[in-house]
Parts: C-alpha cells; sequence; structure tokens
C-alpha cells in the first residue's frame, strides 16, 4: 500500500505545480484587464487603435498605441532576421564541424554572452552601435529601430545557438552514417538530413529568441529614439511597447487615462507573446507529426 500512496502523493504534487502555473497565467491575465478594461469604456476603443501616442499635451492627449504596436514588430522582425543565420549557422558549426578544442572555446564564451544584463549591452550599443550606424548610413542619429534590433539580436542568439546545438547533437548518428554510406559528403549530410531531423528542436529554439525579443526594455529603450511614429523604415527612431510602459508607468497618475491606456499597452504584449507561444506550439506540432 505504501509505494501505492506514494505515487499518488507525486502525481497530486505534479498536478499542483502544472495547476499553480496555469493560475499564475490567468491572474496575470485577470489583473491587466481589471486594470485596463474601464479604458475600453472611455476614452474606448477607437482612442486605442488611433495612430498617435501623446500622453501629456497642453491641447488633447492621445492614447492611440498603434506606434508601439508598429515600432515593437519592426524591431522584432529586424532582430529575428539578424538573430536566424548567425544562431542556426553558429550552432551547426559548433555542433557538426568545430574541433573538441574549439567548441571547448566557444562554448564558454556563448554561455558568457547570454549572461551579460541587457542594460550592459544598451552601454555597448549606445557608445558603439548608434555610432557606426550613423557613421555607416550617413544618417543625422544612430538612434534607430536597426540599433534595437542589432542589440537585441546580440541577446536572443546565445539562446538560439544553446538549444540548437542540443537539437542538432540529439540527431541519431545512424541518419548521418546513413546518408555518408550512400555517398552523400558532410555538408550535404549537414543539411540535408540533419538540420531537417533537428528542425522542431530549432524552430524552438528561434521561438524562445524570439520571445525574449519582444519583451525586452532597457536596451531597446536606450539606443532606439524613443519617437512614437508609425514606420516601416529600419533607419528611423521608433519607440517599443515595453520602452513605453518602463518610461511612463513610474511617473504616471493612479487611476488616470494614462495609466489605464499603459495597461492595455501591456495587455497587447501580453496577447503577443502569448500568439507567439501558441504558433510555436503548432509549427512543434506539425513538425513531430510531420
Amino acid at each position: 500500500m505504501k509505494p501505492h500512496w506514494k505515487e499518488k502523493a507525486i502525481k497530486l504534487m505534479l498536478l499542483s505545480t502544472a495547476t499553480t502555473s496555469i493560475l499564475i497565467v490567468a491572474g496575470i491575465f485577470v489583473f491587466l484587464g481589471k486594470e485596463g478594461s474601464p479604458f475600453l469604456a472611455k476614452p474606448g476603443l477607437k482612442e486605442l487603435i488611433s495612430t498617435r501616442w501623446m500622453p501629456v499635451s497642453f491641447q488633447k492627449e492621445s492614447f492611440g498605441i498603434l506606434p508601439l504596436v508598429t515600432g515593437s514588430l519592426l524591431v522584432t522582425a529586424l532582430a529575428t532576421l539578424l538573430t536566424i543565420p548567425f544562431g542556426v549557422g553558429a550552432s551547426v558549426y559548433i555542433s557538426e564541424l568545430a574541433r573538441p578544442v574549439e567548441r571547448e572555446i566557444l562554448k564558454p564564451f556563448i554561455e558568457v554572452l547570454a549572461g551579460i544584463p541587457s542594460v550592459v549591452i544598451g552601454f555597448f550599443g549606445l557608445v558603439v552601435i548608434v555610432p557606426l550606424i550613423k557613421t555607416c548610413f550617413r544618417l543625422s542619429t544612430g538612434l534607430t529601430a536597426l540599433a534595437g534590433a542589432v542589440l537585441l539580436a546580440l541577446m536572443a542568439i546565445p539562446t538560439v545557438i544553446s538549444i540548437s546545438e542540443d537539437a542538432l547533437r540529439s540527431v541519431p548518428t545512424s541518419y548521418k552514417a546513413a546518408s555518408l554510406a550512400l555517398g552523400a559528403s558532410k555538408m550535404q549530410t549537414i543539411w540535408r538530413v540533419t538540420v531537417p531531423a533537428a528542425l522542431p528542436g530549432i524552430t524552438a529554439a528561434i521561438m524562445l529568441g524570439m520571445g525574449r525579443v519582444i519583451g525586452e526594455t532597457m536596451a531597446v529603450m536606450m539606443v532606439t529614439g524613443n519617437a512614437a511614429v508609425m514606420t516601416a523604415s529600419p533607419f528611423d527612431s521608433v519607440r517599443t511597447m515595453t520602452a513605453t510602459i518602463a518610461a511612463e508607468m513610474g511617473e504616471v497618475a493612479f487611476g488616470s487615462d494614462h495609466y489605464r491606456a499603459l495597461f492595455c499597452v501591456g495587455i497587447a504584449l501580453l496577447l503577443a507573446t502569448f500568439g507567439l507561444n501558441m504558433v510555436a506550439q503548432k509549427v512543434l506540432k506539425k513538425y513531430r507529426m510531420g
């Protein structure tokens, strides 16, 4: 009887931990909805989806979050485009091509890069990346969406490399041996056998990297210029949703329209992250079934 009760206790403990995580997420949704929903009644949804964010004005305040959404999407998309080739390429090299000595040197450096605080990376961006972008592209200022994307890519690449490398190394050696036995070269085996077999893990790595990118605050607040404008150009200054919350929540009047609008921004950010995770699960499920 004792093992039976032990199994039940372990099952109950695991169920309680899983349920707790669900309750925490639900609680966050409820809290944000409670604080932000009054804004939808007044000033209303039409004001929220307008194209002008001007919470402090002598004429008329405006709380349109579309410039913040487009700014976040632009920086995230650019960072993802930079992260995928460098992250996946580096993981392939470390896993399949690097000698043991090279691997022992590269992996600690990648882990150190993953542990650097975002504010330190922001300082690096201000001193190095921003002036470099300004000089190379002959811009009036280097505080642009591109600068934010470069820093976010630096922060996401270690995550993508670590998880992708684990996925590549978990591919059975029999797959590689069979490919080589059929006459394929080493590079053909890597790109046509190993990488496709590890694609679910690589996809998960990219999604996790994007999740960190879209939720990052300090680095983008320091180098993107914080201009709440709608633009598709990587050479324009932008403002992200996370930077807006961090910059304005500390000084806003409790219960004001501005306060409610910032919670609506938080809801939009949470929904974007939640949707990204749902898409990742769908993609992973598709590849596993395939």
